[in-house]
C-alpha cells in the first residue's frame, strides 16, 4: 500500500518532532536522576563526590541541559546504585497513547468544573493536584501552609507532581493556582502535558469562589479584590505561556469543555 504524501504542516511537525527528540531524552534523563537522588536522600554535592562529576554539571543534567557521555553515565549510575540502562529506560521509551492535559489558572477559573466535563468528553480520568497533595500530607492545604509554610508546600507539590506524571499517561489534571510560580513544576507541566490556561476576569473569579460558599477571600481583608487583581496581573505572563488559552468568563461549562476538546484534537 502506498503511503499518502505528507502535507506541508505534517512534514514540518514531524521534522520538529525529530529535532526535539534528543532534548526530550535529556529532560527525561535529568528527571530520572533527580528523582533517584532525592529518593536516596543525596545532595548534589554528595552525588558529585560519589560520581566524580561536578555539581554544576549535575545541576545542568537534572535540568535537562547536560549532554552526558557514556563513561560519565556509567559513573553516575554506579553512584546512584543503579545501571546505566535503568537511567535511560524511561528516557528512551516513547509514550504510547499519552494524553495528559493540565489546567492552569487562579481559584475560580473553572478548573474543577471544566476539568470534570472535559475528562468525560475525552473519556479520561480527572484529578486535582491540590487534593493529591492533601492526601500525601494528611492535612488540608490551609493547615499545610499554617504549620509548614509555602516553601514546604512547593517542595511537596513538586514531589507529588513528579510521581503523578510518572504514573499516568492519560488524564486531565487541575493544578493549583500558584503552580506556575514554581519553575521546576511549571517546566514539568510544559514538558509532559498539554497546558491550558482557563482565563477569567477578576470579577468572575470572585463570584465563583463566593458562589461555592467560600468567604475566606474577604475575611478581615478590606482590599481583597485589589489583591486578587494584583495577583492575576502578576501571574498573567506565566499563565500566558500555556499552549492553549481559553476564556471561561460568562460561558457555560459545557461550551468551554466542547471548545477545548476540539482544540486539543486539532
Amino acid at each position: 500500500m502506498m503511503r499518502k504524501p505528507l502535507t506541508r504542516v505534517a512534514a514540518r511537525n514531524r521534522g520538529r518532532s525529530d529535532q526535539d527528540a534528543p532534548s526530550r531524552v535529556l529532560q527525561d534523563l535529568g528527571r530520572t536522576v533527580r528523582e533517584l537522588r532525592r529518593k536516596r536522600q543525596m545532595t548534589l554535592k554528595r552525588l558529585a563526590d560519589a560520581s566524580g562529576l561536578s555539581e554544576r554539571f549535575l545541576s545542568a543534567l537534572e535540568a535537562g541541559r547536560g549532554n552526558i557521555s557514556v563513561a560519565r553515565l556509567v559513573s553516575l549510575a554506579h553512584a546512584l546504585g543503579t545501571r546505566p540502562g535503568d537511567l535511560l529506560g524511561d528516557a528512551l521509551q516513547q509514550p504510547s497513547g499519552s494524553q495528559l492535559i493540565a489546567l492552569l489558572g487562579l481559584r475560580g477559573a473553572g478548573k474543577t468544573s471544566v476539568g470534570e466535563a472535559l475528562a468525560r468528553r475525552l473519556e479520561l480520568p480527572f484529578f486535582e493536584l491540590d487534593r493529591l497533595i492533601e492526601a500525601e500530607a494528611g492535612m488540608q492545604l490551609a493547615e499545610i501552609f499554617a504549620f509548614h509554610g509555602e516553601a514546604y508546600f512547593r517542595r511537596l507539590e513538586l514531589e507529588v507532581l513528579e510521581r503523578f506524571l510518572a504514573q499516568h499517561r492519560r488524564a486531565v489534571l487541575a493544578t493549583g493556582g500558584g503552580v506556575v510560580t514554581s519553575p521546576e513544576a511549571f517546566r514539568l507541566l510544559s514538558d509532559r502535558t498539554r497546558t491550558v490556561w482557563l482565563q477569567a476576569t477578576p470579577e468572575e473569579h470572585w463570584k465563583r469562589v463566593v458562589g461555592q460558599g467560600d468567604f475566606r477571600p474577604m475575611q478581615n481583608r478590606p482590599h481583597a479584590m485589589a489583591e486578587l487583581r494584583r495577583r492575576l496581573r502578576e501571574r498573567e505572563p506565566l499563565y500566558s505561556r500555556a499552549e492553549i488559552v481559553c476564556s471561561t468568563s460568562d460561558r457555560p461549562v459545557s461550551v468551554v469543555a466542547s471548545e477545548l476538546a476540539h482544540r486539543l484534537a486539532s
